[in-house]
């Protein structure tokens, strides 16, 4: 996906010691892809600080919408889909302030 909406080689991931990244077929994966793997050290999150900048900035924005539509939590997963479809298709610094549409 990344290098599909890039058309950049994804080279290394990053990632926490999260259960979704260290199944055997995962690891497979990043090896036929030639795709370094990198684990941060467990309980720093301050190691991944672009990844923890974003899931903040995704629940506050998605906590900002669902509080301002007066929903329940349980409406948590929708606000945050909500949320990543919105920064996904606005303006970033990486495209120059253009929306992907543009580029």
């Amino acid at each position: 996906m990344v290098e599909i909406e890039t058309n950049l080689k994804l080279k290394c991931l990053r990632s926490d010691n999260g259960g979704e990244y260290v199944s055997e077929e995962f690891r497979r994966y990043c090896a036929d892809n030639e795709i370094k793997m990198v684990k941060t050290i467990p309980g720093t999150p301050q190691h991944n600080g672009i990844a923890e900048r974003m899931n903040m900035t995704l629940n506050e924005r998605a906590r900002s919408m669902r509080l301002h539509c007066g929903l329940p939590k349980t409406f948590w997963a929708d606000a945050i889909n909500t949320t990543v479809f919105l920064i996904n298709r606005g303006p970033s610094v990486p495209l120059g302030f253009k929306i992907p549409e543009e580029v």
